[in-house]
């Protein structure tokens, strides 16, 4: 590579400071294909999810890509950072099950809320409270949204690859005489080795192989499990009629009912870019260039405005991925990793027919083993503030046998409250704390007030 400041290769490592920061650009593009490996299955496992809300499939592809492809190129150019951007594996499950389903809120009305989430967060990136609000947050309330959220995730994995079915007593396992069945067992355990194998792509190979697999097993009604496409490739069209997809007289219609989701979207943006994009840094060994800290200002603003051209495009809420540890582990330490994911993504484009072909008995076990990684983090619940393993715990299992997310954030909120308040630690019901509680309350009253089906 040029050093001398002559050629493209100069003025690439002039601006995105390769040398200084002791890599080279094969190992930034070597980086940026690791990390998209990785996390290349959401632009499988998203569509599949959004879809639950009643949109088009092939439209979700679509916009997952250009948000994936845009949030990883604000991140690299704005902020030069070693991390890739996409719809997170938490919001779009929440929009499309617990907004769309179980509220009845329009999709309109739910891009509205996660792009006045993104605003909230670029605003507040603009500020110095980014760190109060962090300080502030009972960390066993985010240790219970993490962990409730993996619960619901692993449940929807488990219910639409045909491990869980109903019954009279709830739920049931699936028959195993059924092949699909049989045929999702076994990418569950396939996924689970190459993950612990540490397999950068293991999640996206796991998928190919099941949809692969798929085409030689019948399910009871003699049909094949994956239905080959009509083409291996085709001209991306993208879907024009979902750009700004927005619906505010229905978010103010229904202000009272969607404020608490609209503030997740927010929070859950907020936090879980900031836990990423600090173990991304740590990682790659970077913590202050030019006297100034490198995970400053710049990154949340990439992240909140991401989400913002996001629900612009037609898709969730925009984040950064903990997928880009493995780009990290593999060297990369610049803003050129953003940009190969950007490309790639932008590449994959042209296969969408073959990702609409993809069987739900192959982003079921996905779907299962990103739940109990996000369950993972029970054991790092903090024992000695106000809420203890006890919030986290009742939130995952108010998620688990209701279903209903949302109370079990509101519960989560109110028993830390009582807690710390019984326990006199004055210290831990901050102002945060106070308002989310009210506006929670709120929630509550006016879900019961419609029959308790939020």
């Amino acid at each position: 590579m040029t050093h001398d400041g002559a050629g493209a290769t100069g003025w690439i490592d002039r601006f995105f400071h390769v040398t200084r920061r002791g890599s080279t650009l094969s190992r930034e593009l070597i980086a940026g294909l690791t990390t998209f490996g990785a996390m290349a299955y959401i632009m499988i496992v998203n569509p599949a999810i959004l879809a639950l809300a009643g949109l088009d499939r092939h439209d979700m592809i679509m916009t997952t890509i250009a948000a994936s492809v845009f949030g990883s190129l604000l991140m690299a150019l704005l902020a030069n950072l070693p991390i890739a951007l996409a719809p997170a594996m938490s919001s779009n499950l929440i929009f499309a099950q617990v907004v769309v389903v179980q509220m009845g809120i329009a999709p309109p009305v739910a891009f509205t809320m996660v792009f006045i989430g993104g605003l909230a967060f670029v605003a507040l990136s603009l500020t110095h409270w980014r760190q109060k609000i962090v300080m502030g947050f009972p960390v066993s309330v985010r240790t219970g949204i993490h962990c409730a959220i993996g619960a619901f995730i692993a449940h929807i994995g488990m219910v639409s690859g045909g491990l869980a079915v109903k019954s009279a007593d709830g739920f049931a396992f699936g028959s195993l005489r059924d092949p699909a069945v049989l045929l999702a067992v076994g990418g569950l355990f396939l996924a689970g080795v190459l993950r612990m194998m540490r397999v950068p792509a293991g999640m996206l190979l796991s998928i190919i192989a099941v949809t692969v697999a798929g085409c030689f097993v019948h399910n009871p009604g003699g049909q094949p499990v994956t239905a080959r496409p009509s083409a291996w490739l085709e001209w991306p069209h993208y879907p024009v009629h979902m750009l700004f997809p927005f619906d505010f007289h229905g978010f103010v219609t229904h202000f009272g009912l969607v404020l608490p989701v609209t503030l997740y979207f927010f929070l859950g943006d907020f936090f879980d870019a900031t836990g990423t994009m600090m173990a991304v840094t740590r990682k790659a060994g970077l913590s202050v260039e030019d006297g100034q800290p490198v995970l400053g200002r710049a990154a949340f603003v990439a992240d909140g405005t991401a989400s913002v051209v996001g629900s612009i495009l037609g898709t969730s809420t925009v984040s950064a991925y903990l997928e880009s540890l493995v780009g990290a582990e593999a060297g990369g330490r610049t803003g050129l990793v953003g940009i190969t994911v950007a490309a790639l993504f932008a590449l994959s484009s042209v296969l969408w027919p073959v990702i609409t072909a993809v069987p739900a008995v192959a982003t079921a076990p996905v779907l299962i083993l990103v739940g109990l990684g996000m369950l993972a983090d029970m054991g790092r619940a903090e024992q000695d503030d106000a809420g203890g393993i006890l919030t986290p715990l009742l939130m995952v299992l108010v998620t688990v046998m209701t279903g209903n997310f949302m109370v079990s954030l509101a519960l989560g909120l109110l028993l830390y409250t009582v807690l710390a308040v019984v326990g006199r630690r004055w210290s831990e019901i901050t102002p945060i704390l106070l308002l989310l509680d009210g506006v929670f309350v709120f929630y509550l009253v006016l879900a019961s007030g419609i029959g308790g089906g939020a």
